[in-house]
């Protein structure tokens, strides 16, 4: 057996590794990476990064999204989202975007991993996981960055705020939100 198949066997599928995390079992690292990749049994997903790929009937499957961002910034405390999701609110949004936005503690700009753009934001906190009503406090928190007309989301939050857990809103504004946003669902809710 060759001595990158000994690499390989230390692999999982479906598995995304860190080259430091593989260095541990043999000296020659870099070397039996690079033969594996040029077999197609290791993809490399982003510099330093790397997969071992789970076969299906369609291919290689592509790695799962959170163990890719996991792996990169080596912490497992990050929130994975994307721009499109706000189109769900109800809120008349209908653009598309190509990237998803991570926020984290650690790491900060624009990376490509496993073929996907990330934008990379530290932020001082942020939820475990989404809800519609974080989703509406972060649509709000980021509304100059989207290509949407701001009077008609802000009329449209107006007429649809009941679809919104009114207490929930108020408070993940409070926490998370900047002061632009906090001031208008302050004011779209008062008036309950």
């Amino acid at each position: 057996m060759a001595k990158e198949e000994l690499l390989l066997n230390k692999m999982k599928q479906g598995q995304v590794y860190r080259r430091s995390d593989l260095a541990r079992y043999t000296t020659a690292v870099d070397r039996y990476l690079d033969r594996l990749v040029k077999k197609n049994e290791v993809v490399k997903v982003s510099g330093g990064l790397y997969l071992r790929p789970k076969a299906s009937a369609f291919g290689a499957v592509p790695p799962d999204e959170q163990s890719l961002v996991k792996t990169f910034l080596k912490d497992d405390r990050f929130l994975v989202n994307s721009f499109n999701n706000y189109n769900q609110l109800g809120l008349g949004l209908t653009q598309l975007y190509g990237h998803n936005v991570v926020y984290n503690y650690k790491r900060f700009g624009e990376f490509e991993l496993g073929g996907k753009k990330f934008f990379f934001k530290r932020v001082p906190k942020f939820p475990h996981q989404l809800s519609k009503e974080y989703l509406l406090v972060d649509m709000l928190n980021n509304l100059k960055e989207l290509a949407e007309d701001e009077v008609s989301v802000f009329e449209n939050l107006k007429k649809n705020k009941e679809n919104f857990d009114t207490k929930r809103v108020l408070s993940l504004a409070k926490e998370y939100g900047r002061p632009r946003t906090k001031k208008f669902l302050d004011e779209v809710y008062s008036h309950e």
